[in-house]
């Protein structure tokens, strides 16, 4: 499952220390001016502290002439300049934890044990460069997040946060019934974003302990509701109101401390994880929420 969407489809390819890291967009529309800079903005806020400096250089394939969707696949590479494999070579036989090491060996007998390979945050590039593009076919549309994080110290360890987004501009009426609800989708395309580990819409589970007189939102005389509990969808479908949700970020895993790593052969070894890492990335991951929310958006509004 690589490939997300099915009126606006992205395909991403590539492994963190692979040459590069990419994707194949199919369904834009034709004629539309894609403003690079606002890319290139929204790569920065990705880049945001990241010990690992990639410089993110776009190299367009296909989909464009001057600028321009032609209509046809955009494809796109970026290409790692920055990774320092060697500093994984313990870990060829090894499996961290917290990681996906184990899981991907399990699911397929053989893994890229270079930084975490496919299951590697440097994946998101491609979902950032193609959120941008997909926010600029709905100008009218803003997304916007909020970061919190706990304070405490992280000078030996590390920490995770909560992405808060809040999109104003959708219509009522953007949505389907039941499986094909929109904050289903907005929650898996939550939870697909690497370290993602929780989801909440409007209240979310302050809901679970208010009344129905607490918790219904009430009209206002334009259709407009006084407060906004549901978080802008109702039945799956958005009520006009803003669409509100929440992303749980757990910490980030590879922690500077000696752990415990699995060997294939099942002797447990301690050890300490070389490569560069972050210590909080909650304020990076927001730029991939407001590219997943984007995309996930298209999907419903083209």
């Amino acid at each position: 499952m690589n490939t997300y969407g099915d009126k606006f489809r992205l395909t991403t390819y590539g492994e963190s220390h692979g040459l590069a890291v990419g994707a194949v967009i199919d369904g834009c529309p034709a004629g539309v001016a894609i403003d690079m800079e606002a890319i290139s903005d929204a790569l920065a806020r990705r880049r945001t502290g990241a010990p690992r400096q990639e410089e993110d250089r776009i190299e367009w394939l296909s989909g464009l002439n001057e600028g321009i969707t032609l209509g046809t696949p955009i494809a796109f590479t970026i290409h790692n300049k920055d990774s320092r494999s060697e500093d994984y070579t313990q870990l060829e036989h090894f499996f961290r934890p917290g990681h996906a090491d184990y899981t991907y060996y399990m699911k397929y007998g053989v893994r890229d044990h270079r930084g975490g390979g496919r299951a590697s945050a440097r994946e998101t590039v491609a979902r950032v460069v193609a959120g941008a593009i997909a926010r600029q076919l709905m100008p009218e549309v803003s997304i916007k997040c909020e970061v919190s994080s706990p304070m405490c110290d992280v000078e030996n360890d590390t920490i995770g946060g909560v992405v808060r987004c809040s999109i104003t501009g959708v219509p009522a009426g953007v949505g389907e019934p039941l499986f094909g609800k929109l904050g289903a989708a907005l929650a898996a395309a939550m939870i697909s974003i690497p370290s993602a580990i929780g989801f909440e819409m409007g209240a979310g589970f302050a809901a679970a302990k208010m009344k129905g007189s607490e918790y219904i939102d009430r009209w206002n005389s334009d259709g407009s509701t006084k407060t906004n509990h549901c978080g802008g969808i109702q039945g799956g479908i958005s009520n006009g109101m803003p669409i509100e949700f929440s992303v749980a970020f757990h910490p980030v895993v590879t922690i500077p401390q000696p752990v415990e790593c699995l060997h294939e052969d099942g002797h447990l070894e301690t050890m300490t994880i070389g490569g560069r890492h972050d210590r909080h990335h909650v304020e990076r991951a927001a730029a991939v929420v407001e590219a997943m929310a984007a995309i996930c958006l298209i999907n419903y509004m083209l």
